[in-house]
């Protein structure tokens, strides 16, 4: 399978060549059909109400894409955190966890004191975005609602990112940032499985802001709903090896370099490479949220090199004695053309207050009359719930209603 994937890649991004691709993009074109409308289907859901979107009482943004494969979230999503932690927000990015085995129903990757779960466990992403940022609240969940709620109120977050968070509408988000390919923006304009979208190019209507990612100087950037800014992403000048040792990259021009990545898109940072002029003697190309067993490191170590080069994103499944020569993580650095029209918007949101309608203290000590129970807030605010009872009190005029036949029943959150 991984073979045919390789064969059809070139397709993804620029149509069918060959005869024989060709064939394979016409039976594929109808299930990509199907795709794209259950996925319209299951958004005019959420948008009469009949799937549930939750609203949170803190600002939620939200970075996702339109396609499938490396866009640049996570370098976006590690900016955003930093400006907004910057503007003295107390940051939680909650994502899927995509390429770990999972942590149950919520995961606390970090709880923005310390690192408490792996990559084999939480997905190389998240735990990358933690080790680079020591007081960000980084939290997996697969219900990403669940993730956003004990973000909120168990580690004390007042700002959410959604990691990859567009078509997850299960959240409402204040701010809704589109990440796009600038090469191959809608790749070969169709939806999965022939295509690499994941919706139809109209589902870009429900975006706020998009970033063409990965652009060149003079390039075009198609006609998008709302307003677009471009963003390169740049290695740094330095890499700090895995045992912690700091090297400026022109040290290393000279000597015998190998790469290796296990990324979406592993041939885009070999160019990068090359693009700072080091010249690599040999690449490495595994697949996307690579495990790295004895069988892998054995590949690298069997390559000949004085040193090896690899992504930050590798890196936190690596460690220093796994190798026989030095290696070195090579971090991105991220540079928008017009920064400040990404910067408006994360203004906007962290001067915005939004406060409780009742005080903890008082939540604190408000029981259910009917089981005498705990009760929360709920999402939005205008209720007391009751999850044993499954029973909602009204707030009105903040002032909590706790009387039985005012509450209305309510079905499993």
């Amino acid at each position: 399978m991984p073979s045919l994937f390789k064969w059809y890649k070139p397709v993804l991004t620029e149509g069918p060549r060959t005869p024989a691709r060709h064939l394979l993009y016409r039976l594929l074109s109808p299930f990509s059909e199907l795709y794209g409308r259950v996925g319209q289907v299951r958004v005019a859901l959420y948008q009469c109400g009949l799937l549930r979107s939750h609203n949170f009482p803190v600002p939620v943004i939200s970075v996702g894409n339109l396609a499938v494969g490396g866009t640049g979230k996570t370098p976006t999503v590690d900016w955003v955190a930093r400006y907004c932690q910057g503007r003295g927000r107390r940051v939680a990015v909650v994502s899927r966890g995509y390429g770990g085995r999972g942590a149950g129903d919520v995961g606390i990757v970090s709880d923005g004191r310390r690192l408490l779960l792996s990559p084999e466990v939480a997905g190389d992403e998240p735990v990358l975005l933690a080790r680079r940022n020591p007081r960000l609240i980084v939290v997996v969940a697969p219900r990403r609602a669940q993730g956003v709620r004990t973000a909120i109120t168990e580690l004390g977050a007042d700002l959410i990112i959604l990691d990859d968070g567009f078509q997850h509408l299960a959240v409402k988000r204040d701010l809704d940032i589109v990440l796009l390919d600038a090469k191959h923006p809608f790749g070969n304009g169709r939806v999965l499985p022939a295509g690499l979208l994941r919706e139809f190019p109209e589902a870009l209507a429900r975006g706020d802001l998009f970033i063409l990612t990965r652009a060149e100087a003079g390039s075009s950037p198609p006609d998008l709903p709302g307003p677009v800014l471009t963003s390169r992403h740049c290695l740094a000048d330095r890499a700090t090896a895995l045992d912690g040792q700091s090297f400026p990259l022109d040290a290393l021009r000279g000597k015998r370099l190998v790469a290796f990545a296990g990324i979406a898109d592993p041939e885009a940072f070999f160019k990068d490479l090359r693009d700072k002029d080091l010249p690599l003697s040999e690449t490495l190309a595994f697949p996307d949220h690579v495990t790295y067993t004895q069988a892998e490191l054995a590949r690298i170590n069997a390559v000949v090199g004085e040193v090896l080069l690899t992504t930050e994103k590798d890196a936190v499944k690596l460690r220093a004695e796994d190798f026989t020569v030095p290696c070195y993580p090579v971090p991105l650095a991220l540079t928008f053309d017009r920064p400040e029209l990404l910067t408006a918007h994360l203004d906007r949101l962290t001067a915005k207050e939004r406060t409780m309608p009742i005080k903890q203290e008082l939540l604190d000590i408000l029981a259910c009359p009917q089981c005498k129970g705990a009760v929360r807030l709920r999402d939005d605010q205008q209720a007391l719930v009751c999850a044993a009872c499954r029973l909602a009190y009204p707030i009105r005029d903040e002032i909590p209603v706790m009387l039985i036949d005012e509450a209305e029943k309510v079905g499993d959150e």
